[in-house]
């Protein structure tokens, strides 16, 4: 790796301005056998859950419709399933369908398949085909909703969502949130939900269609034998990931539709940046210069006035997430050569998609005294694949790495970084490992010289990967690409309000969406 690869100086160039577990069923799944409750009482979810130890179903519903923490006290008997479900939610209108594993609770009404498909409205002359054929995107199907742990029903924040046998896919936002479009043609496939560390949920899109229902992840437990007997190296575990690049990741170009947003919260203002882009993605053993990127989309938001203007620009651009493709882009704590500046070791097992992940944790060394990396790579057990990654600029060092990310910035300020972090995931296209998701988030103090006082402000950037392609591939054009070294909120373009609501996004948290609903995008 050369020494000008900004992560391998603990540096990324940030692209910113203003900026069901498969339950294997040993249990009949017959909707009609009888269900046991005795001296049964508590919340609706907790009785949801032995339900499911009794049928091994698992419930999906919307959360508007069941009320989880409702208080229920159930007579001793025994209930058809539709009976059981009454007596939990108090609601006798709901009903119950049942497909392998899975039991969808719903209102008739809001059950109705032919409601689901929508006419997308035909693309202006030239427009770019973004979802799939023509006979595709005639109509289509919408799943969404919010992913939770079983558990501790707290939300699973970057999930990954993707339609078993093609390439089409999305992830969770922040609060567990979804929204997959799927072409009716794929309406008899299934939707794969999974998260490191949690069982995989399959589930048919026909149980799911149109409707914004509530998914639940059992986390997966490792036995203690296994995480005791397993003697891991951790550095040749590295070495391996290395060694085993050329096989494991793509080799030769590919087409990757990605959804892209980067915005900067400072004081009261946010400016937040959305597009659509189509990446000319070279092989695993080429170099990232030969990356090409093109918009097909884009708008912009800005709620700041003049007299709040953000008075400083974040380094750029859409350059930050394609280096972020870590197992092309070597950073240090993945390069031989740079490897002796860390300290390695073996700290967990999980599972992703019922794989062993093997997860290693890293940490510069003591008399390294630079803006290194601290974090945690997830490493397939089986293949030496990286499967995701999480890190950090070492705090101990993070002031010296501050004009590695700012342009330029008013006399009168200081910009002090607090915290910057990233984390990239991959997934299994067609026998080999493609980017998912990528995302970084820099927090920064700003303070206004000889003030006591400071402001906080947080820039972020996250892109995801909604579709790949792979064939008839070429390079773009010149005139059709964009300098993915600019500063991407500067970029001119065309806004079209239609399709936004036909693609497949990151649905914005919450308090994204209620700025969205304050404020009009620019036209």
């Amino acid at each position: 790796m050369s020494s000008g690869n900004p992560i391998l100086k603990g540096r990324f160039v940030i692209a910113l301005l203003t900026l069901l577990a498969i339950w294997s069923g040993a249990f009949g799944l017959n909707p009609e056998r009888e269900i046991v409750f005795k001296r049964a009482r508590g919340t609706a979810y907790s009785l949801f859950n032995q339900v499911t130890r009794q049928t091994g179903l698992y419930f999906i519903y919307d959360s508007r419709v069941v009320d989880n923490s409702r208080r229920v006290k159930i007579p001793d008997g025994s209930y058809s399933l539709e009976s059981a479900v009454h007596m939990i939610t108090g609601n006798t209108l709901l009903r119950v369908k049942t497909e392998g594993d899975h039991a969808l609770i719903y209102l008739p009404s809001q059950h109705s398949i032919e409601e689901d498909r929508q006419e997308i409205p035909k693309p202006p002359a030239g427009a770019e085909n973004l979802l799939q054929s023509k006979r595709d995107t005639l109509k289509r199907v919408s799943v969404g909703g919010r992913v939770l742990d079983r558990i501790t029903s707290e939300s699973i924040p970057y999930a990954s969502v993707s339609v078993e046998g093609s390439t089409i896919g999305t992830v969770t936002n922040n609060d567990g949130e979804f929204r997959l479009l799927i072409p009716d043609s794929l309406e008899h496939s299934l939707v794969r939900i999974s998260h490191m560390g949690f069982e995989s949920r399959i589930i048919r899109i026909s149980l799911l269609e149109r409707q914004y229902l509530t998914y639940f992840l059992d986390p997966k437990i490792i036995p203690l034998q296994e995480v005791v007997v397993r003697v891991i190296d951790p550095n040749r575990t590295i070495r391996e990931v290395v060694k085993n690049r050329s096989v494991n990741y793509g080799r030769d170009p590919v087409y990757i539709t990605s959804f892209y947003r980067e915005g900067v919260e400072y004081r009261s203002s946010l400016t937040l940046s959305e597009a659509v882009l189509k990446i000319y993605k070279t092989g695993v053993n080429s170099s990232a210069a030969s990356e090409q990127v093109k918009v097909l989309k884009m708008r912009k938001l800005s709620t700041h006035d003049n007299k709040d203007t953000l008075v400083t620009k974040i380094k750029s651009s859409i350059n930050s997430s394609l280096l972020l493709d870590i197992a092309k882009n070597l950073p240090d704590f993945l390069s031989h050569e740079s490897m002796w500046q860390y300290n390695y070791s073996h700290s967990d097992i999980t599972v992703i998609d019922e794989r062993r992940v093997y997860v290693i944790s890293f940490e510069q060394k003591d008399d390294v005294p630079l803006p290194l990396f601290k974090g945690k790579v997830y490493i397939d057990a089986e293949n030496y694949a990286i499967v995701k990654a999480e890190f950090s600029i070492n705090q101990k060092y993070i002031k010296a790495a501050a004009d590695d990310f700012i342009i330029k910035r008013s006399r009168g300020l200081d910009i002090i970084p607090e915290k910057i972090s990233y984390s990239v995931s991959y997934r299994n296209t067609n026998g080999a490992y493609f980017l998912n998701h990528v995302r970084g988030d820099l927090h920064f103090k700003v303070k206004r010289k000889k003030r006591f006082f400071s402001s906080d402000l947080h820039a972020w950037f996250e892109m995801v990967n909604c579709r790949t392609e792979f064939t008839d591939v070429t390079p773009f054009q010149k005139d059709e690409r964009i300098s993915t070294k600019d500063v991407f909120s500067e970029t001119s373009f065309t806004y079209d309000k239609s399709f936004w609501d036909n693609f497949n996004i990151i649905l914005p948290e919450e308090n994204l969406t209620d700025y969205i609903g304050r404020y009009n995008f620019n036209k």
